[in-house]
């Protein structure tokens, strides 16, 4: 097992963690780069063939990453595996659902959350079509034949790409209820930044115009635009049409 942390320009003692743990590979980038390009970073160092994707603000019992490796070892149908996720006070922590939508994505640019399904924890497996990236093991196989995450997502919805990918080759996401995993609730670093708001539609657009054609694509940005517009807030609104992404760059 090789554990690889990518530190994406963090102010706190993160980039000092392969100091008090020698077995893990850091990689140190000198900003916030986006999920997108820090996870192709990842994958591109890793040599093994399954990828666990894993958020800061989970932890995992110490037989979850072999039990979600066994259970993709025997089913060369699932592509991509999911422990069943609580928070530590037991309550559910919901992270799965249904491909997104137009609508849906207008909705979380607009603030909201994405819509989540419940999982029945009866159930040996549940497959779903949508998976956060909170904690997500992959075959690495499969990232790379799509040619790794597309870097035209800054740092929101490289994991609906994925799924989007996985759906159209008719394979499988599963969430495996008896594999468990907490996630500690914590605010989002990003929320409130401006950059980050217009990644989040950029990134949406992006969505939309690689599954749906340019002008669907064309059409989320401009209204996003508009509605930055009718508040006044040129700067967003100039960054939205610009595509900006969290990096500073555009997209493409």
């Amino acid at each position: 097992m090789e554990i690889i942390v990518v530190d994406c320009g963090s102010q706190d003692d993160t980039s000092h963690i392969d100091s008090e743990f020698p077995a893990v590979t850091m990689l140190r980038l000198p900003h916030h780069l986006g999920s997108a390009r820090a996870m192709n970073i990842a994958t591109r160092t890793a040599k093994a063939d399954l990828l666990l994707l894993l958020s800061p603000n989970v932890e995992v019992a110490p037989e979850t990453v072999t039990a979600l490796a066994d259970v993709l070892d025997a089913d060369e149908s699932t592509v991509a595996a999911c422990p069943m996720l609580s928070t530590p006070d037991g309550s559910p922590a919901l992270t799965v659902g249904k491909l997104p939508t137009r609508e849906t994505l207008d909705d979380v640019c607009r603030g909201g959350a994405y819509p989540r399904m419940t999982i029945d924890p009866s159930q040996e497996s549940v497959a779903v079509e949508y998976a956060g990236l909170e904690a997500l093991m992959v075959r690495k196989q499969f990232v790379r034949g799509m040619n790794y995450f597309d870097e035209r997502y800054g740092h929101y919805w490289p994991e609906a790409d994925l799924a989007m990918q996985i759906h159209r080759v008719g394979k499988k996401i599963r969430v495996y209820p008896a594999i468990r995993a907490t996630m500690h609730p914590a605010p989002d670093p990003l929320e409130g930044d401006s950059l980050a708001a217009a990644d989040k539609i950029s990134g949406a657009a992006a969505f939309l115009g690689k599954y749906e054609g340019f002008m669907a694509g064309f059409g989320f940005r401009l209204s996003a635009a508009l509605r930055a517009l009718g508040r006044f807030d040129l700067g967003q609104a100039g960054a939205i049409l610009g595509g900006s992404k969290l990096d500073g760059s555009q997209a493409g």
